[in-house]
C-alpha cells in the first residue's frame, strides 16, 4: 500500500466518524476507548521501538528525538486548550453558541489532521512497516476527528450543511498532507526527530484527549476492556508485521 491510499482509507475513517455524529450519540465511548488503546499500542510497539533503531543504525543520540517526543506532547497540548478544541469541555459552553467558535475549531482540527497526512508519508519514508503502523493509529484517531468535527460545529450553531463542509475539509487533509512528502526526503536525524514529535503526538491525542472524553459521561469496564484490547490489537499487528 501506499501512503496515499492509506491517506485515503484516514479520509473514510474521517467521514465514517462525522456520520455517526450525525446519527448516533450512545455508543461514542466505547468506540474512543478502542480508539486510544490503538493510539497508545501505535507509540508503544511500533512508533518508539522504530525510533531506538533508527537512532542505533545511524548513530544518533536517542536524547534529541526524546525532546521532540516531550514538545509534540506539550505543542499539543497547549495547542487544544488556547485554541478551544477540546471536545469535552464543550458542556462549558452550552449557553453560549457562537458559529464562529465552531468554525475556528474545525479548522483546527483539519491542521490537525494534515499533520496526521505528513505523519504517514514521512513513516513511508522509513519503511513500508512504519509507513503502515503510522497511518494504522491516523486511521483510528482520524475517526474520532470526524465525530469532534460534526459535534463542535452543530453543538455552536452551525447549519447541518456547514458542518458536512467542514467534515469534507477535515477527510480531504490528511490526504493532501500525505502528498506534500511527496515532494521533499528527510535525512535520518530528521526523520528520528519527527518519529519522537509524532510519538508525543499520538500520546497526548491518545492519554489526554480521547482516553479522557471516552470516560468523560460514564466510566466502564468494557471501555477499559476495549482500549485494552485496542493495545493489545496493536502489538499483534506488530508482531506479525515484524
Amino acid at each position: 500500500m501506499t501512503a496515499l491510499s492509506l491517506a485515503a482509507a484516514a479520509f473514510l475513517s474521517t467521514l465514517i466518524g462525522g456520520a455517526l455524529a450525525l446519527r448516533f450519540s450512545r455508543a461514542f465511548h466505547l468506540i474512543l476507548g478502542l480508539t486510544a488503546g490503538v493510539l497508545l499500542g501505535v507509540v508503544a510497539f511500533d512508533v518508539l521501538p522504530e525510533l531506538f533503531e533508527l537512532a542505533r543504525a545511524h548513530g544518533i543520540d536517542p536524547m534529541g528525538p526524546m525532546v521532540a517526543l516531550v514538545t509534540g506532547f506539550l505543542l499539543f497540548h497547549a495547542s487544544e486548550k488556547l485554541l478551544l478544541i477540546h471536545h469535552a469541555q464543550e458542556g462549558s459552553y452550552v449557553n453560549h453558541r457562537h458559529p464562529t467558535v465552531g468554525v475556528l475549531s474545525a479548522a483546527a482540527l483539519a491542521g490537525h489532521s494534515f499533520m496526521d497526512g505528513v505523519g504517514i508519508g514521512l513513516g513511508f519514508q522509513i519503511s513500508t512497516h512504519v509507513g503502515a503502523m503510522v497511518a494504522l493509529a491516523v486511521i483510528a484517531h482520524d475517526f474520532a476527528d470526524g465525530l469532534n468535527t460534526v459535534t463542535l460545529m452543530l453543538s455552536h450553531g452551525n447549519p447541518r450543511g456547514r458542518a458536512l463542509a467542514a467534515l469534507a475539509l477535515d477527510g480531504a487533509a490528511p490526504v493532501a498532507g500525505a502528498a506534500s512528502t511527496l515532494l521533499f526526503h528527510l535525512p535520518p536525524f530528521a526523520l528520528a526527530l519527527y518519529l519522537g514529535f509524532f510519538a508525543g503526538f499520538l500520546l497526548y491525542i491518545g492519554a489526554s484527549d480521547i482516553l479522557p472524553e471516552a470516560h468523560s459521561e460514564r466510566s466502564s469496564a468494557l471501555t477499559i476492556l476495549l482500549t485494552c484490547l485496542g493495545v493489545g490489537f496493536v502489538y499483534v499487528v506488530s508482531r506479525i508485521a515484524g
